[in-house]
């Protein structure tokens, strides 16, 4: 494999979560030098939210490209959802068939992370590294750490998130509010806390939608629970309900009151629910083309945030990974920058495009609409 492109360069990648772990990966088993520079305190720091499912033929070309697919099938698992109203009846259940158990299997965050990290040559990943600034001179990247690291890159790939403050040099957009607001919570032991749940709602995934709000379930590997509820919120309402979520009460207190006509399973499970957080859902937009820039570039949430609501996030993400790497490596470009600018023209293509889809969802899983319209956009 021609890996001229990558070779004698330092690449730095900014961010350590699946996506830029997964571009690391792929890179070091092609013979490149890089680090990945993640503001987490080490590697046993918890990431929280939710399992993830990786598709057949978008996530999972990445974790094949880096040679860890079976690793991944260990932890992955086929999961069923169940649909429900808001009142708690069970309206639809959708199961994985044999054929297809594998083509959308869920993975904790955690588990995905784990992967990677133990597939990456030692300290390749420099922890407690958290960006706060960077300079391009000439070619070269100049960056600082607030732990006083100070280095230089010949490429920069920045994968820190829908926040990030290293985009600067790739445009001057800024993400913005979705106009919804999301809160999220986990049950550590449902047996203990609440028993009556799985009876009823089994291990898999929960979705319930009413009066333009959501509300779901992630069945963990180790049988904790990770739950969110969603709704309309625009930037005034944000403004205005300054929500402390260091208060498990209060928290339960606002949901109850949000979901006052709900049925009181919701009630229950908020009730059982610890470790609150929540914040407004933004989008980074690509309807509106990058400024010109050289030797760097964007993968994942820092290049195309979008809210959750079609499973499509990561997935992009992921995809940016086998993407970029494969044109890195394939022999087909002439220089660096070429390679970059035909990821960045795909990557355009196939995000955008998934971030209408998500606008889409977003709209009907927070509208009047039937669950049956729901699942038959879902399908398309």
């Amino acid at each position: 494999m021609n890996n001229s492109l990558i070779k004698n360069k330092k690449i730095v990648i900014i961010g350590g979560g699946p996506v830029g772990l997964t571009t690391a990966r792929i890179l070091q088993i092609n013979g490149a030098d890089v680090t990945v520079y993640e503001r987490d305190l080490n590697a046993q720091a918890r990431t929280s939210g939710g399992t993830l499912d990786i598709h057949l033929d978008s996530g999972q070309k990445a974790i094949q490209k880096a040679d860890l697919m079976k690793k991944f099938y260990h932890y992955a698992r086929p999961t069923g959802e169940k649909m429900a109203d808001m009142h708690g009846n069970i309206t639809s259940e959708e199961m994985p068939d044999e054929e297809n158990a594998y083509s959308r299997p869920e993975i904790d965050r955690n588990d995905l992370r784990k992967i990677m990290l133990e597939n990456l040559k030692k300290n390749t990943v420099i922890w407690d590294s958290h960006l706060i600034d960077i300079e391009q001179i000439e070619d070269q990247y100049h960056l600082e750490f607030k732990n006083g690291i100070k280095i230089i890159a010949d490429f920069v790939i920045v994968a820190n998130g829908g926040r990030s403050n290293a985009r600067k040099f790739v445009t001057d957009k800024e993400p913005k509010l979705s106009g919804t607001y999301i809160i999220q919570g986990e049950i550590a032991n449902l047996d203990q806390d609440y028993p009556n749940f799985k009876p009823k709602y089994g291990n898999g995934n929960v979705m319930a939608m009413g009066e333009q709000k959501m509300f779901y379930t992630h069945t963990l590997r180790d049988g904790s629970v990770h739950f969110g509820v969603s709704f309309k919120a625009d930037e005034d309402w944000i403004l205005n309900h300054n929500l402390n979520f260091e208060d498990n009460n209060s928290i339960r207190a606002f949901l109850n009151k949000t979901f006052e006509n709900w049925g009181d399973d919701y009630k229950n499970f908020f009730s059982a629910s610890t470790d609150f957080s929540g914040l407004p859902l933004r989008l980074f937009s690509l309807e509106d083309s990058w400024k010109k820039h050289s030797n760097i570039t964007l993968i994942g949430d820092a290049a195309h945030l979008m809210p959750p609501f079609a499973g499509e996030g990561v997935n992009i993400g992921l995809m940016d990974a086998f993407q970029l790497t494969e044109n890195l490596t394939n022999g087909q470009f002439e220089t660096l920058q070429d390679a970059i600018d035909d990821y960045e023209q795909k990557m355009f293509n196939y995000a955008l495009e998934a971030q209408r889809m998500t606008d889409k969802m977003e709209q009907l899983l927070h509208s009047d609409v039937s669950t049956e319209e729901i699942l038959n956009s879902r399908g398309t």
